[in-house]
């Protein structure tokens, strides 16, 4: 319907900026829209990847029409193995959040399983990170301490089992 503008090279790194800016501003799709821009011009700006995959995984549960698959579209392209473990087991973390935020029938199984999956991930995140770089042992004990807080997890069976009469 309407051809979209391009921007150019040299504006590239002030409008990442904005994007960050626009993220902490919680406007997570205003931010998905520049780094949107950005990849249509640079597809492999790595930057960009990664601020898209957090402003994606910051709607996560907020009723907008952002799905998991999106997110997992953009960790392949992400080239360094650490930042591809890292950012998948935020992508779990950030799941397991929204559901716990839904607190439906079996959103704490789910989100219980969810959090593991991320811990795994920060775990091999961990085993390859940079040195001095403890992000993914942070992301790891924050999983951990929201596990603890968590009320006992029913397995999906014992949660929708109707009660016998």
């Amino acid at each position: 319907m309407f051809e979209l503008k391009p921007l150019s090279k040299e504006a590239i790194p002030a409008a990442l900026d904005k994007a960050v800016r626009y993220r902490l501003l919680d406007e997570a799709g205003e931010a998905e829209s520049i780094c949107h821009d950005v990849l249509r011009i640079e597809p492999e700006n790595q930057h960009a990847l990664v601020i898209l995959l957090l402003a994606l995984t910051d709607r996560f549960g907020k009723g907008y029409a952002v799905g998991i698959t999106q997110a997992q579209e953009v960790l392949p392209r992400l080239r360094d193995p650490y930042e591809r473990a890292y950012y998948a087991g935020l992508v779990s973390e950030r799941r397991a959040k929204a559901q716990l935020r839904q607190s439906g029938p079996g959103s704490g199984h789910a989100a219980y399983q969810l959090l593991r999956e991320a811990m795994a991930r920060y775990e091999k995140a961990e085993a390859i990170r940079p040195a001095g770089n403890d992000d993914a042992l942070l992301r790891w004990n924050a999983c951990a301490r929201v596990l603890e807080r968590l009320p006992r997890v029913e397995s999906p069976q014992e949660e929708y089992e109707a009660p016998l009469e």
